[in-house]
């Protein structure tokens, strides 16, 4: 669980960075997500879920 809240800490950190570092490229970004149909963004999240997992697995073994 302490590992998950870790995770979780991260994220926020990292994507509050982006969002305080550059406001106009992520307004860029949500617009262009926006204009994105459903399966693309569907599949490119699947994508990042199955990375994100591969990536665990490696490091903890």
């Amino acid at each position: 669980m302490v590992d998950l809240l870790v995770a979780a800490g991260l994220v926020l950190a990292l994507e509050g960075a982006a969002y305080a570092l550059f406001p106009e490229t992520m307004k860029r970004l949500i617009a262009v997500a926006l204009a994105t149909d459903d399966t693309t963004i569907r599949f490119t999240g699947l994508v990042c879920v199955l990375l994100g997992v591969g990536l665990v697995w490696l490091v903890r073994g």
